[in-house]
């Protein structure tokens, strides 16, 4: 699927809205995951969109606190059971891949996770990447290592060989930061190259359709050079 638009999400501030809230830290993560929901349903109004990757859980995230982690792997597993039954993915036939290092997976998790690649595997329309102990460091270097592994490629052609090696392939072509921080936090570093870049200071349980279609027109006004 290599035509229309691929955006990556940094869904920052869930931790920030709870605690806003006064309520507990596994509130806004649940909040993120509708927050989610709502965004593919209205990326369906702009058949252009065709990839979604969202950055569920970096490496650096596994370094939060035991009862956290329990907890975001619980929402984790919960969220992908509703994948199975989503009429919303079904009727817009979303393959979903879940991507990442698995071997750091809950076990539960990485159980669903399995099924329901399994079952979207033939939907066509759009996909949704669900990046689950995932790092753009960790990903570049595990290319890599897979190129070099294999004895039947050869060098002179490396660079469009390591791209097949990635777990996501497609470039991106927006990136989406909610919460008001302005970096890229290790995410799909090599994607990103020619991403334009939305920062906003709206956290991930407030994203609303009206800031999300203020962003697409922005991002319709743009034009890529590509440095030329």
């Amino acid at each position: 699927m290599n035509e229309g638009i691929h955006i990556a999400i940094i869904p920052d501030g869930n931790r920030r809205w709870a605690k806003k809230k006064r309520k507990p830290t596994i509130y806004g993560h649940q909040k993120g995951a509708e927050t989610l929901e709502n965004v593919l349903k209205w990326s369906a109004e702009y058949p252009e969109i065709k990839m979604i990757s969202i950055y569920a859980l970096s490496t650096e995230n596994l370094n939060r606190t035991k009862k956290e982690l329990m907890g975001l792997w619980n929402v984790y597993k919960s969220n992908l059971e509703k994948i199975l039954s989503s009429e919303e993915i079904k009727k817009n036939q979303i393959r979903v891949k879940i991507l990442g290092d698995y071997k750091l997976w809950d076990s539960d998790t990485k159980k669903v996770a399995k099924e329901v690649m399994t079952n979207t595997k033939n939907y066509g329309k759009s996909v949704l990447n669900i990046l689950l102990a995932y790092g753009g460091k960790f990903e570049i270097m595990n290319s890599i290592n897979s190129l070099l592994r294999n004895k039947s490629k050869k060098i002179p052609v490396a660079g469009k060989i390591f791209e097949d090696f990635l777990m996501v392939k497609k470039p991106v072509d927006l990136v989406i930061r909610t919460g008001g921080q302005h970096r890229l936090s290790n995410f799909l570093l090599y994607q990103a190259a020619y991403s334009e870049i939305y920062f906003t200071d709206t956290l991930w349980p407030d994203f609303d359709k009206r800031e999300f279609n203020k962003i697409m027109k922005w991002y319709h006004k743009q034009q890529k050079k590509l440095g030329k």
